[in-house]
């Protein structure tokens, strides 16, 4: 199934998306209450002049560094090698919800930065409590993810050994949808992932390539902590999904699409520089 949260003028609402067609399915627009509530289907009546929202609100944001393919390409351009300790830790970092918006919404362009980029996320949203397991088994579904870097400010952060901070930190700076396609009806294990800048393949990878799969973040997120329905773990950047590695810049403007086999195309336009 394959799950939105949309407005069409009466408030937030949790639909299905068929054929690009939105039906309602009763619920008002809280999908971690609807995953809680287990997710009761329907085939629910069409609606019209619906506008997709980020799919869920978040209950936390995990994001880790799974593709080899995009370590090698990033680091190199700082003459650095991968750490030998990426291959053994499923490292990650943690992000803001509020800062998440939808599909066709404009990406702010903090003020503080000149140089910002996109990143090319395959993302799983935990289905149910979970604490001290090895498994895919409470992963809910899947969506895109877009997590926004303000690179010149990354470059500063990182140095000090912590973070990051304001590189990933503002209002808009984490995009998700457009949808939210449960887990029952897609295999995440080898999905074919691209970026597209203005109409133009700018990177492509496979979900295939991760290094550290779904499973051992679960695994070594859930150590000694319980993982609740609604929260998100990030792939992180697909080889080829970031201009970082390519070492191309995004302007005001220009319209970003992450597509990802079976989800389907996450687009937005980045907004004026300084405009938030």
């Amino acid at each position: 199934m394959r799950l939105v949260t949309y407005d069409a003028g009466a408030g937030p609402r949790v639909g299905r998306l068929e054929d690009e067609t939105v039906h309602d399915l009763g619920f008002d627009g809280d999908m971690i209450a609807f995953i809680e509530a287990g997710a009761p289907a329907g085939d629910g009546e069409r609606v019209d002049g619906a506008r997709l929202l980020a799919p869920l609100r978040p209950r936390s944001l995990r994001d880790f560094l799974a593709f080899e393919g995009h370590m090698k390409n990033a680091l190199s351009r700082l003459g650095r090698p991968i750490p030998e300790e990426w291959y053994d830790v499923p490292a990650y970092y943690k992000g803001m919800p509020d800062t998440v918006i939808g599909p066709e919404t404009e990406i702010p362009w903090p003020a503080y930065s000149d140089k910002l980029d996109h990143e090319l996320e395959l993302a799983a949203v935990i289905g149910q409590r979970v604490r001290d397991v090895a498994t895919t088994d409470c992963i809910f579904g899947y969506t895109i993810w877009n997590d926004l870097s303000a690179r010149d400010v990354q470059a500063r952060e990182l140095p000090v050994g912590m973070g990051p901070g304001k590189a990933k930190d503002w209002d808009g700076s984490n995009v998700l949808g457009p949808c939210l396609v449960t887990a029952d009806e897609l295999d995440a294990s080898d999905l074919a992932m691209r970026v597209r800048v203005n109409g133009e393949l700018w990177g492509e990878d496979s979900s295939a390539a991760m290094h550290h799969t779904f499973a051992d973040m679960i695994a070594y997120t859930s150590r000694a902590q319980t993982l609740y329905p609604g929260d998100v773990l990030g792939s992180g950047t697909a080889a080829g999904g970031s201009g970082l590695e390519l070492d191309r810049w995004l302007a005001p403007g220009d319209v970003v699409e992450l597509e990802i086999e079976g989800i389907g195309v996450l687009r937005n336009r980045i907004g004026t520089k300084g405009g938030t």
